[in-house]
């Protein structure tokens, strides 16, 4: 049978698609997933993915990109490690770290930062599979890779990620192999880097700008390198393309030219080169950079005809060089770096000549003076890209670019820096002008000039001319001719290259011949004329650079080819004047054979050469043996040749000097003229133009120099010059800055002689030393001020020599020498350059030799502890002691314990106090930091035991050095000096610190434990260390990816345990000195033990109970300790700390403890449940208080309150209700804070006592006593009451706050302001409209929710105006994944104990609490309406039931209503907008209590109009029509019929013989109505206009008709005093209707809402307006069950729509016509008790109920709040609300309806939303879709299963984009 295989090769691999899993024993697997495999079987791998290696599962081998990888290990610890440079795997890493944090800046709609770092992941992906391809060259490479380095970084910076770390190669570096102060140098680097690198990023130009700067900075010259790609130009003829740089300020070329030869047929000559024509223009330097301007141009020279007209009939001349025209282009931006684009090809437009005399120097300048040229689409292509280095520089690090093929046009001149190996004997020679007589001519000559070299013999020199880069050299050069022009301006330079040995015998010759265009003639044209000028002078120099003008002579044409002939001649004018003839007189001299023309050309030289020299003194010195008398001149002249002379000479010149001096060695003559020489020449090289010269200085003493005796001389003179320093201070301070050279001179000398001679005289060299380290010590010993300088310099350049003495002086004596040196520095002064001078000596060889460093260490120590202590020159100080303990931690330098111990002996302590006093702001800090880091990691643990040891018998000074270390370590863990993304920096100093911190703790216990010893501060101290230690931010593992944690895990360990167990067992150390530490201890314990690490919290919550243990053992209680945690308790958990795991730790644990204890039993377990509870509650508050909902915030915060109010910690309390006030005035909540603060003010008292530090816990108040800040936080809470417009509370703060005033603290200013603030209140109270805010009942069931609501129900004050359904949308937001319930009833517990989240909402009524000094009384209602709905605890909600069968002919007499009565724990308003509900009652009304109660609110609400009209004969008349119209109308005459046929009947009567009374007293109220309507209409008839009055009389008709019927039937009742009702201030009840109905108090108000109160919220007490009464129900009706009402809401509201449509109409008829009419009504299929459950239909104008009797029948009408939302609201729509502002109450007319007319059916209002009904669906199917069961598992076997199916293939090739995507692959 065929099994898994163990896999060999295939080890590794990447998945390429994804891959779902199908079954149990398979692996998922997403596209980028790594995989270790372990098994194959056709097709199929086994493995894991290497991000999660406990999961193994098989997958299809065809998903699976394979890698090569190195296999570690085998069997169980197999390990891969893929084959990749470590660089590609950091990418691979950070592009995974980065991702998830991509995938969340996507999630938190972070567009800028998304797009920021896509941008960094794609460049990084790019570039990662551009160095895996292998194809790079070495140079590219390396580029990529700083590119990849360097974006990484950027990178994490950007995402504040960790610092990365990297040697020079960018490896990552290695905190255990590297020194603390080489990882804080690193990290600094890196710091400056980034920010660099952050900076480029921001701005593009910049970019360009820091990378060329950071590029060209490392190098002094720098190459533009040009391609040239077309020349597109119609020519006709072979051409010359010459281009080079110019500088158009100084009109002059600045470069050679590099000449392509283009062909007539328009391709390069040299078909090879077609795409290869590339020039490197080198060696530009910074002073190029500041030109003004650089252009680049071409000159295009024709070679052919004469003129381009000429037709080809005539024989014509060929060869000819004639000016075609320029391209001209200004490079400055490239030059300087401002455009850098390699592959951009730039246009150079071309400008042909005007004119055959247009000379092209001429156009040039034209062209650029112009501002654009018409070139008619002639021009050249070109690219152009800045390359930094020299020629030797660029060819290696741009390989691709410029090879040995490329042309190189040199500068013109020397480059700035001349670099050694540079060998040149160029000379440039510019033809620049001439002027030629026309002769025997017509016209003006054709002048061509050749140039060409001829030695003295006559010989020509074969290809010396070099027209330009890119071409051979030539023999001949011929000029460009200018048609018949007689001053020719020609300006072409060559470049003529001589072998040196030539040139002395070489000179360069120029004929002028004229040249016809027809051949024939121009064959017969000889030369004309002949100039010459010679390369050397009659002095041995070279032609001086400059202009010459040349002497033109004539004569035969074979005499001028004869060099013997003129040669002796005069050259130049300048020449002739010197040889005394006189250029004046006769135009024509006889010089023998030649005659001087009078014809003038001028030429123009520049000599670059190494070997040729133009200086005189300099030649005079090279050959100083030729004249010896001139020698002492000629070593003075030498200081001042020019250094580009002397150095070209370097090595001749030193040769020359030593041969001086050797060949002089008996006397001393030219000793100091030499050693001065040499001191001039060694500072020449010193300077950056010669810089380079140096390792040529070098290799000149190590191969070239010979003299063994010159350590004699130059020992000597220097000795000399030392001793009379004050004389020879300028001469020895340049001395001094060449020591270094001087004695690597001195000590060769001495090594030369030591191989010749054996060692002879090594006595008296060592004596020359130390004689003149003597001669030092004296000088700096001297109190001379003129010797300042050069004692600067002698510190400075001194240390530069030990590396070479050394070599043949004994080390150890020159470290004592140098000791005696550094202390004769005078005190106080140089102090830098002292300590400069000790650096130095630190970077020496010397100081890496134990001897030596047994010597110059203790000098080094006590100089820094000199200057530290005195705050000296800290910086250097610094680097002092770094560099010192660099050193001390290399491997390669000998043993080092006894230095580590002087410096921690000595410095230590210091260090210490120079860390302490130096502040967070200073640049230093972090290198001190570091230092001191640095000497703790080099310490052993005897060195720990040593430094106790030498503090000696005094104990003080050991308590003073702990305790300063103890401080400052907590100082700098608390406020840690490095920038928390330097991880590995902080990580060290935490490893190195905590080890110190153990060793210092063995001292403690060793020391200070004992009885005797013992030392509360410093063990105080230790412990407040070790916890900050613990807790500091950079140890909090959890807070940190899963990478960093495990990398940070790997190489450090949780060291919070390492330290945390070392705490408790310091603790359990201390036995009886415990108490001492209780109650301080118990906060820094408690920080600790909230660390989230399970191990580490079981060790140490224990010391809580040892702590109550200890505190009960001497005070038998732990009163101190329970106070102490409670107040830290709740400033860690608010600060982020503790979750639940703590609180069931700290509970288990601790009861454990206390059970078994036995005196703790109880009193613990008690502490123990008081801090769990507390635990609940703040780790509650802490979840909330980052909610977006501030109201979930308040209640947790008042959750937190009330339990400290409960556990009597005031100050814990105040604290809170003062975040509970500012989350209220955030929300503008200024009611609900006013309670807030009265809470703290009611804990004060007036009175004199002092105000206790936790009473004024706000800065805002300046109170001494109580009684202040009693009246300051009254003043502000009627402040807070008068935003609110609760000016009734404010009014009775303001009674007690004037009591105060006027009888207690006689302030008479203030209480006549605040008599002043009450009046505007009780204006404020009759004049101002206060909306009124509705009520909601919030039920939260599920599990979902936190623990302070679940299961709960409160009643939440809405916002003004606000309707149901916004605060239900603001409850929603809150609770976006919550369900919202569609029934009122209370669920199941199945809901209650679900894991999901439930709201239940609906609107309930307050019920009016009356204060007892308004009952009975007439009060005015804007007085009333304040208590409807302010002062509230109970709420009503109202729902019907039916009860028994369903009567068709009697819908009310089986409708009961269900009313439940909530009652909250504290009243609305409060501290809060809502409070939850403490206790529900539910009560049944009968149909017949529901009738009462529904007609005793008609005749109130009638009542209450009458009432207004009568105070207030400016009221509008229309409410009152309508209300009146409403109740007259014969329709339905006067509403009570239903009542009549429901109630009123035989059969009712014997069925309910106990309703007796209440049937009478329903009859009684429906004949009190008679009166109420008598007094209205009146009212209405003396109030009503012209244009109504026919409406009244309509009413009058109605009414009478109704009072009949009703006398007749019940009564007649009369108001007893007419007049009485105009009586505002009567002393009868306001409502007549009191006298037999219920007290307001008791009676249950008839409220049929099934799921809303509207949202303009009806007041509920007797008498009120707020009520309006239903229309009565028509004579067919039939009642569907609650559950079939539920069901049918939907189609209901189909119909609705349609009702809608016309209800508009009607409303206009209405509106025109106010008329009576006869009302049809539909049939409708429910009974409407309210309309909230009312869906279909149309409500009657609330004012037209009656309650009628007839037979034995009883319907129910009951009043309901308009506006609800689940049935049609009343007729009016909402616009109509109008009314109730103006009549200035709080009067209703949503519900005033108008009669119906007959033909119309009556209007539908328009809905708000759909009908809420559903909020009665007590069973509705909550279906939620089905998920299909899981399929039924696999088998399972030990071994991996065999597939049982064959692979899938793999997904379609997808376009990268799509494989992205593609988040599956479809089985």
């Amino acid at each position: 049978m065929t099994r898994w295989v163990p896999t060999k090769k295939e080890k590794y691999g990447v998945a390429i698609y994804n891959y779902d899993a199908r079954g149990e024993e398979e692996l998922s697997l997403q596209i980028g997933d790594t995989a270790h495999i372990l098994e194959t079987y056709e097709g199929w791998y086994r493995g894991y993915r290497i991000r999660r290696k406990s999961k193994k599962g098989i997958f299809p081998a065809c998903y699976i990109h394979l890698k090569d990888a190195t296999v570690e290990g085998n069997g169980q610890k197999e390990t891969v490690i893929p084959n990749e440079l470590p660089l590609v795997q950091e990418v691979t890493t950070i592009l995974r770290e980065w991702a998830s944090i991509w995938r969340e800046l996507y999630v938190g709609d972070k567009r800028e930062m998304f797009n920021t770092v896509r941008d960094l992941i794609y460049d990084l992906i790019e570039w990662r599979s551009q160095i895996l391809s292998g194809t790079l060259p070495q140079d590219e490479l390396q580029e990529l890779k700083q590119k990849v380095t360097s974006k990484i970084d950027y990178g994490n910076k950007y995402l504040d990620l960790d610092l990365v770390v990297r040697d020079e190669d960018g490896n990552i570096l290695d905190p255990e192999q590297t020194s603390t102060i080489s990882l804080f140098l690193a990290h600094e680097t890196a710091s400056k880097q980034i920010e660099e690198r952050i900076q480029e990023e921001q701005s593009q130009k910049q970019n360009i700008d820091l990378n060329r700067q950071a590029k060209f900075a490392s190098t002094p010259s720098f190459a533009l390198f040009v391609t040239l790609k077309n020349v597109v130009c119609k020519i006709g003829e072979d051409a010359e393309v010459l281009m080079s740089l110019y500088d158009p300020v100084e009109s002059k070329f600045i470069s050679e030219n590099y000449l392509v030869r283009w062909s007539s047929s328009g391709l390069p000559k040299d078909i090879d080169r077609l795409n290869n024509l590339r020039a490197v223009f080198t060696d530009l330097g910074s002073k190029d950079l500041k030109r003004e301007k650089i252009s680049f141009v071409c000159q295009i020279v024709r070679v052919g005809r004469m003129e381009l007209r000429d037709n080809n009939t005539r024989k014509l001349t060929f060869g000819l060089r004639r000016p075609f025209g320029v391209a001209v282009m200004d490079v400055s931006d490239i030059i300087t770096g401002k455009v850098d684009d390699e592959d951009k090809q730039h246009f150079i437009p071309f400008q042909p000549v005007a004119g055959e005399s247009d000379f092209l120097q001429t156009v040039i300048n034209k062209v650029i003076a112009a501002k654009e040229v018409n070139h008619k689409g002639q021009g050249l292509w070109v690219t152009l890209k800045l390359l930094p280095g020299d020629i030797h520089q660029i060819r290696k690090d741009f390989p691709h670019l410029v090879d040995r093929s490329t042309a190189v046009p040199r500068k013109m001149g020397f480059p700035e820096i001349i670099m050694p190996g540079d060998v040149r004997n160029d000379i440039y020679v510019t033809l620049v002008q001439g002027d030629f007589e026309k002769g025997s001519k017509t016209t003006q000559k054709n002048v061509e000039v050749t140039m060409s070299v001829y030695d003295e013999d006559g010989k020509r020199l074969e290809n010396v001319i070099f027209p330009g880069a890119g071409d051979e050299g030539i023999s001949e050069y011929k000029s460009v001719i200018y048609y018949q022009v007689k001053q020719p301006r020609w300006f072409e330079t060559v470049k003529v290259a001589i072998p040196i040995e030539d040139v002395n015998r070489s000179h360069l010759r120029f004929t002028f011949r004229h040249r016809s265009s027809q051949d024939s003639k121009d064959k017969s044209e000889k030369i004309f004329a002949l100039a010459f000028v010679k390369l050397m002078r009659y002095d041995g120099t070279t032609l001086r650079d400059g202009e010459h003008d040349l002497i033109v002579y004539k004569a035969e044409t074979k005499k001028l080819e004869d060099s013997s002939i003129y040669l002796n001649l005069p050259a130049t004018k300048l020449e002739l004047e010197e040889k005394g003839y006189a250029s004046t007189g006769k135009s024509m001299q006889n010089l023998g054979s030649c005659t001087i023309s009078r014809d003038s050309f001028q030429i123009s030289t520049l000599v670059c050469s190494t070997k040729l020299t133009q200086n005189v003194d300099l030649l005079g010195l090279l050959k100083w043996r030729s004249n010896t008398s001139l020698l002492q001149q000629n070593l003075r002249q030498l200081m001042k040749v020019d250094g580009g002379e002397v150095v070209k000479f370097l090595q001749d010149t030193l040769d020359a000097l030593f041969n001086i001096m050797m060949e002089n060695s008996d006397s001393d003559t030219f000793d100091t003229l030499v050693f001065d020489a040499l001191v001039f020449i060694i500072g020449l090289i010193a300077d950056r133009k010669f810089q380079h010269f140096n390792p040529v200085l070098e290799t000149y003493i190590r191969k070239h120099f010979s003299a063994t005796l010159a350590y004699t001389k130059l020992t000597t003179v220097l000795k000399n010059y030392v001793d009379n320093a004050e004389k020879l201070t300028e001469q020895l301070f340049r001395a001094m800055k060449a020591l270094e050279y001087i004695f690597k001179f001195i000590v060769r000398s001495r090594v030369l002689f030591n191989q010749l001679y054996e060692n002879k005289g090594e006595v008296d060299f060592m004596e020359s030393l130390r004689d003149l380290f003597k001669s030092f010590n004296d000088m700096m010993n001297s109190n001379s001020e003129n010797t300042v300088m050069v004692k600067g310099a002698a510190l400075k350049y001194l240390p530069t020599i030990v590396n070479d003495v050394k070599l043949v002086f004994d080390p150890k004596e020159l470290s004592k020498l140098f000791t005696e040196f550094i202390l004769k520095v005078p005190q106080g002064r140089l102090l830098r350059q002292k300590l400069h001078c000790l650096i130095d000596i630190v970077h020496s060889d010397l100081f890496t030799q134990h001897d030596c460093r047994d010597i110059l260490l203790p000098l080094m120590t006590e100089q820094l502890k000199l200057h530290l202590e005195n705050q000296e020159e800290l910086e250097a100080c610094c680097q002092l002691l770094s560099n010192i303990l660099e050193v001390l931690y290399r491997k390669d330098v000998g043993p080092t314990q006894r230095h580590v111990q002087i410096i921690m002996e000595k410095l230590l302590r210091t260090v210490n106090r120079t860390v302490i006093s130096m502040g967070r702001d200073s640049e230093l800090i972090g290198s001190f930091v570091a230092s001191m880091t640095a000497i703790l990691r080099q310490m052993e643990d005897y060195h720990y035991a040593h430094l106790i040891n030498t503090f000696g018998k005094m104990r003080s000074d050991v308590v003073d050095f702990l305790m300063e270390t103890f401080i400052m370590f907590k100082d700098l863990i608390g406020k840690n000096v490095y920038p928390a993304d330097w991880v590995i920096m902080n990580m060290m100093q935490n490893k190195v610190f905590l080890r110190a911190i153990n060793q210092y703790a063995a001292v403690l216990n060793k020391k200070f434990l004992d009885q005797t010893n013992f030392e509360l501060q410093l063990w105080n101290n230790y412990f407040h260390l070790a916890v900050a230690f613990l807790t500091q931010e950079s140890l909090q593992l959890e807070n940190f990816s899963s990478d960093k944690r495990a990398k940070i895990f790997q190489k450090y360990q949780d060291m919070r345990r390492t330290i945390g167990f070392e705490i408790r067992d310091m603790w359990y150390n201390l036995g009886p000195h415990k108490i001492k530490l209780i109650p301080e201890m118990v906060g820094p314990m408690l920080e600790m033990t909230l660390v989230p690490e399970i191990e580490l919290r079981k060790a140490t919550i224990p010391i809580f109970f040892d702590m109550m243990q200890c505190e009960f053992h001497y005070t038998r209680s732990f009163q101190r300790f329970e106070n102490e945690i409670i107040t830290k308790l709740d400033h860690e958990v608010e600060g982020g700390r503790g979750d639940e795991q703590y609180k069931v730790l700290f509970d288990k644990i601790l009861l454990e403890h206390c059970r078994k204890h036995k005196y703790l039993a109880k009193s613990g377990e008690n502490f123990v449940t008081l801090v769990v509870r507390l635990m609940e509650r703040l780790l509650d508050y802490r979840t909330i208080m980052h909610d977006e909902s501030k109201e979930n915030r308040m209640s947790c915060t008042v959750n937190v309150l009330n339990f400290y109010k409960e556990i009597e910690r005031e100050e814990m309390y105040i604290r809170y209700l003062y975040k509970l006030c500012d989350l209220h005035k955030e929300c503008d909540n200024y009611t609900e804070a006013a309670y807030t603060l009265l809470l703290h003010a009611k804990l004060l008292k007036w009175s004199e006592e002092a105000c206790a530090a936790h009473l004024t816990q706000r800065d805002g108040y300046q109170a001494c006593t109580q009684g202040q800040l009693k009246d300051q936080l009254y003043q502000e809470i009627i402040n807070y009451f008068d935003k609110g417009k609760m000016w009734e509370e404010a009014i009775s703060l303001g009674k007690e706050l004037t009591e105060q005033y006027e009888n207690e603290m006689f302030d008479y200013e203030q209480l006549s302001d605040l008599l002043r603030k009450q009046a505007h209140f009780y204006e404020s109270i009759v004049k101002v409209i206060r909306p009124k805010p509705d009520y909601f009942a919030v039920g939260y069931y599920g599990q979902g929710f936190p623990s302070f609501m679940r299961n709960k129900i409160f009643i939440y004050r809405g916002k003004e105006y606000e309707r149901r359904e916004d605060f239900e949308a603001r409850l929603l937001t809150q609770f976006p994944n919550a369900d919202k319930m569609k029934t009122t009833t209370s669920p199941g517990d199945d809901i209650k104990n679900s894991p999901g989240q439930y709201i239940q909402c609906f609107t309930v009524k307050p019920i009016l609490e009356l204060p007892p000094k308004f009952q009975s009384k007439p009060v005015s209602e804007q007085i009333l309406s304040f208590y409807t709905i302010n002062e509230v605890q109970k709420f009503q909600y109202s729902r019907p039931i039916r009860k028994g069968e369903k009567d068709p002919d009697n819908e009310f007499s089986n409708m009961w209503i269900e009313r439940t009565t909530y009652v909250i724990a504290y009243k609305l308003p409060g501290i809060l907008r809502w409070f939850e509900v403490v206790s529900v009652s539910m009560v049944e009304i009968s149909p017949l209590e529901n009738a009462i109660e529904t007609m005793q609110l008609t005749n109130e609400k009638i009542n209450n109009v009458v009432q207004r009209h009568l105070n207030d004969p400016n009221l509008p008349i229309n409410p009152l029509s309508m209300l009146l119209n409403g109740i007259v109308d014969p329709a339905v005459m006067g509403g009570f019929t239903n009542y009549e046929k429901a109630f009123f009947t035989g059969k009712y009567m014997q069925e309910h013989p106990e309703d007796q009374d209440k049937i009478e007293k329903l009859k009684d109220l429906i004949a009190w109505q008679i009166p109420f309507l008598a007094e209205g209409i009146r009212i209405h008839g003396e109030k009503v206009t012209e244009a109504l009055r026919p409406f009244h009389e309509r009413l009058e008709a109605c009414f009478k008709q109704l009072r009949e019927k009703v006398e007749k039937q019940y009564g007649v009742k009369a108001l007893q005093q007419p007049s009485a009702v105009d009586e505002r201030r009567g002393c009868r009840p306001r409502s007549m209707v009191r006298s037999f109905t219920m007290p307001s108090s008791q009676r249950p108000l008839s409220v049929a809402s099934v799921s809303s109160i509207s949202s303009d919220n009806s007041p509920s007490r007797p008498g009120s307006d707020g009520f309006a009464l239903e229309p009565l129900l028509p004579k067919k009706q039939h009642f569907k069950s609650q559950d079939k009402l539920d069901k049918d809401d939907l189609d209901k509201e189909k119909k609705d729509k349609k009702k809608e449509k016309r209800n508009s109409k009607h409303q206009e008829v209405f509106d025109k016509e106010f008329k009576a009419a006869e009302i049809s009504l539909q049939p409708t299929e429910a009974v409407i008790l309210s309309e909230t459950i009312s869906p279909l239909r149309p409500q009657r104008p609330k004012s037209q109920v009656l309650s009628v009797m007839t037979g034995d029948r009883r319907f129910s009408v009951s009043p309901s709040p308009p506006s609800a939302t689940s049935g049609p609201p009343p007729i009016t729509s909402r616009a109509r609300m109008a009314f109730s502002l103006q009549i200035g109450s709080s009067m209703e007319l949503n519900g005033m309806g108008c009669p119906e007319r007959t033909d119309i059916p009556p209007p539908l209002p328009i809905k708000s939303n759909t009908g809420d009904y559903g909020n009665l669906m007590d069973n509705q199917d909550l279906t939620t879709p089905a998920t299909p069961p899981p399929p039924p598992p696999h088998q399972r076997h030990l071994p991996p299963p065999l597939p049982s199916k064959t692979p899938p293939p793999p997904p379609p090739k997808a376009t990268r984009k799509q494989t992205l995507i593609d988040s599956g692959i479809v089985q």
